[in-house]
């Protein structure tokens, strides 16, 4: 026999006396066609005071309405007793701060040291069972909020909320130099590099990609700090727009900035600022690795830009992107829900040597 989830009850008004219930429960309980499909096929999926029934009977007032998932399990990751920290759980939902270093699920050769590892055995010590379903990546070096659902409809109705544009995410990033504008929009289509499909580009002929930024400390004329809200979800997404505007982040091995490639002496002087604050990157993962630079020719003012800028990427291990804030309405009480994570360690540090620095 099935074991399930505790079931998602809806109490029939009313107002609503003589609806189908097929209509309560695509309407008032906005279980979506997917969804509706797989509970017709489960014993207790759908339920109507107690007795399963069709989903075209007619409801009346005062009818208790309920739907049941049936439990699941991922049983393709190995559990790791791998620790995270957890800023919310209930029945529904897991919310985490990530770490920056730790792929979030398994891929292709990677299938261990996962975040998935690590909350597959927080649940199973607990006696408990969910699948992984996290409703939105982040980059493996990028830290910060992550929300886990834990039931197919939960993971549905978040979502649901991310294609309305309805979630607010917030990221906080230090840059090389200082936008422009103090604040702006960065509408830039997003798609592989052909070149280089591992990488993104800014394209003419790219998927939407819209990014908006406030700049909130400055360094000088040498970087600064902005927060960032997506707008859309593309990959490395805010990593290729502060690129495009000549705005690199601060340690991305990836998305470098462009002078790195001027000059022969590029790799040799990120290696000195390496050594030079080692203090500072105390880190256990390794930064993504430099491209080759081409041996051009660099002035003496590019040459003292490249080694301020060398010895800022070697300050951190990693890009410095954190996802600081998220927010979106619970799927069962429709509350806003509101979760912040403060810097990690090395971007504190990082933001501690910038305003020395400065």
């Amino acid at each position: 026999m099935s074991s399930y989830y505790p079931p998602i009850t809806y109490i029939v008004p009313p107002s609503e006396d003589g609806w189908l219930l097929k209509t309560i429960l695509q309407k008032r309980m906005d279980v979506s066609r997917k969804l509706l499909s797989r509970l017709k096929m489960t014993e207790q999926g759908i339920m109507l005071n107690g007795e399963r029934v069709y989903i075209s009977v007619k409801v009346a007032g005062g009818d208790r309405v309920e739907i049941r998932m049936e439990q699941e399990t991922s049983a393709d990751i190995l559990p790791q007793d791998i620790p995270f920290d957890i800023l919310y759980e209930d029945e529904h939902l897991l919310v985490v701060n990530k770490a920056a270093g730790i792929i979030v699920h398994p891929t292709h050769g990677h299938y261990t040291d996962t975040l998935a590892n690590g909350v597959v055995h927080y649940w199973a010590a607990k006696g408990e069972q969910y699948r992984f379903r996290p409703v939105h990546r982040l980059d493996q070096e990028t830290s910060g909020v992550l929300v886990i659902a834990k039931n197919p409809y939960s993971h549905q109705h978040i979502s649901e909320q991310m294609i309305a544009g309805t979630v607010d995410k917030r990221y906080s990033a230090f840059v090389h130099g200082v936008p422009a504008s103090p604040a702006g929009d960065i509408d830039g289509p997003i798609d592989r590099d052909p070149a280089e499909p591992h990488r993104r580009i800014v394209t003419p002929d790219g998927y939407p990609s819209l990014t908006r930024y406030e700049v909130k400390e400055v360094y000088g004329d040498r970087a600064a700090r902005v927060e960032l809200k997506l707008e859309t979800g593309r990959t490395h997404q805010i990593r290729v727009h502060m690129s495009s505007i000549g705005c690199p982040l601060i340690g991305d091995g990836m998305y470098r900035h462009p002078l790195y490639g001027r000059g022969p002496a590029a790799e040799r002087l990120a290696g000195a600022a390496g050594q030079a604050d080692a203090v500072l990157t105390a880190a256990a993962y390794e930064p993504a690795e430099p491209e080759p630079p081409a041996p051009q020719k660099l002035s003496a003012e590019e040459a003292e830009q490249l080694a301020g800028i060398a010895e800022l990427d070697a300050a951190i291990p990693r890009q410095a992107l954190h996802a600081v804030r998220l927010s979106f309405k619970h799927p069962l009480g429709l509350e806003e829900l509101v979760f912040e994570a403060p810097l990690p360690p090395d971007m504190a540090l990082l933001e501690h040597k910038l305003r020395h620095d400065a």
